[in-house]
């Protein structure tokens, strides 16, 4: 029976299944010999008929879409690029798809848009059959999609220990630190997998001055850049592409360092990127509670809103940060009331004083001393005179004690000086002043002088 199998699969090879067709006569000549086969054997013969029925209408699926394809060449064809179909391949665990296009030359560390490779897709997805393909092309094990994680990441925080010890032999880094701070061992709550990595990095003789040293190395090179940039005179505040500054960049990271060296150097905390986002909402969303207090002690405004109408709390997902948020908010408004009134209440106090200075003096003061002031300039006055009429004037003859008559030809010039220089008595300016003067005529004279 064995070799009547053996025969029978001999006919169903892959160059001639597709021209394999079974007729009814055959199916039942065929029942003898199926009834003496064993079970095994009938189980056996049962999964190659499934198979050769697959084959056959996988070929006549292709027909059929050839058929299709030449009675509609004159539409549109959606054509996607290798490494889209590299990706979705890889996603779908399409090893032979994805062998082909390897063997195409498509590159195994295409990424979509959040920089995910294929290779963190099978860490992902615990492929390993997939991953060991995909290494063997060349892949990057090392790889970083956009958030910094490596596949050595993805496997360890999903527990995958057997991808995790392949990625380890292959030469994965162990102290590859994502956007968040974190390495592989960081983020590993499965024990055993845990325990594979911690002991490796003993193994290796990787200390903890040693990790702390690698988790702030790009800070410290950050911050030596931007004080190398500061001492050149250069702009701190440059943008990149997406419009985010090196204030961004240090506050979405929890660069505390950097973000008190950039504020040190007096740099603009309400800048906004393309989104209109502040540095304050990109320490809010990743949760850097040290970088937002002190953005806020700086005065960054936690009311602040982006493109989508969103504060900093709206996009914070940590319920005790947000909680936090609330309090500087808070805080914040007070001070600025307290700000508010303390300028209030300086402008009244300065209109008070204001108001004092002017009604320190009474009416009867004010009179007194404009009579005071007139009596004053009267007697300066009256000096001066004096000593103009003591001058010697020989032209002038002398004249009566009575004061001359002016003409209608005579100046009023001419007139105020006639009537100065005698007395209302007809007496000269002389005995004037030795008299006495009672107020009504000074303020007389001052006003004929006025």
């Amino acid at each position: 029976m064995r070799s009547w199998l053996c025969k029978r699969k001999g006919k169903y090879t892959c160059k001639n299944y597709k021209h394999v067709t079974m007729e009814h006569s055959e199916l039942v000549a065929e029942m003898v010999h199926v009834e003496r086969l064993t079970t095994q054997e009938r189980l056996h013969l049962a999964r190659h008929r499934r198979l050769q029925q697959l084959k056959v209408w996988r070929q006549r699926e292709k027909e059929w879409l050839r058929h299709q394809t030449r009675h509609t060449s004159n539409k549109r064809h959606i054509y996607f690029s290798d490494s889209v179909m590299l990706l979705e391949a890889a996603a779908r665990n399409d090893i032979d798809e994805v062998r082909r296009l390897l063997k195409k030359g498509v590159n195994p560390d295409s990424t979509n848009e959040d920089g995910l490779t294929a290779l963190h897709q099978c860490c992902i997805d615990d492929n390993e059959e997939m991953m060991k393909l995909l290494i063997e092309f060349g892949a990057n094990v090392n790889a970083e999609d956009s958030e910094k994680w490596t596949p050595l990441h993805a496997a360890a925080t999903c527990g995958h220990l057997h991808l995790v010890k392949y990625l380890i032999a292959r030469g994965a880094n162990l102290l590859a630190v994502n956007a968040d701070g974190n390495m592989p061992y960081d983020i590993c709550e499965d024990e055993k997998t845990l325990d594979c990595i911690e002991g490796e990095m003993a193994r290796r003789g990787v200390t903890q001055e040693l990790i702390d040293e690698t988790r702030a190395s790009t800070e410290v090179q950050m911050l030596r850049d931007l004080q190398k940039i500061a001492s050149l005179g250069g702009d701190l505040e440059y943008k990149d592409h997406q419009g985010a500054t090196p204030l961004h960049i240090a506050a979405a990271n929890g660069y505390l360092r950097v973000v008190e060296f950039l504020l040190d150097q007096h740099v603009s905390t309400d800048v906004e990127d393309n989104d209109k986002w502040q540095p304050v909402h990109a320490a809010a969303c990743w949760g850097h509670l040290e970088v937002l207090e002190l953005l806020v002690q700086n005065g960054a405004d936690l009311n602040a809103r982006n493109k989508h109408d969103e504060t900093p709390a709206d996009i914070c997902e940590d319920p005790e940060i947000r909680e936090r948020i609330v309090e500087l908010k808070t805080e914040q408004e007070s001070k600025r009331l307290r700000e508010a009134q303390g300028r209030r209440v300086r402008r009244s106090q300065s209109i008070n004083t204001r108001t004092q200075s002017v009604r320190r003096t009474s009416i009867r003061d004010k009179v007194l001393t404009t009579k005071k002031d007139a009596q004053e300039e009267t007697r300066l006055r009256l000096q001066a005179q004096q000593t103009y009429v003591s001058a010697p004037t020989p032209s002038i003859p002398p004249l009566e004690n009575n004061t001359q008559e002016v003409g209608d030809h005579e100046t009023d010039s001419g007139a105020l000086t006639s009537a100065v220089r005698k007395g209302p008595e007809g007496k000269d300016n002389e005995s004037f002043l030795h008299e006495d003067v009672d107020k009504d005529s000074v303020f007389y004279v001052t006003f004929l002088f006025l």
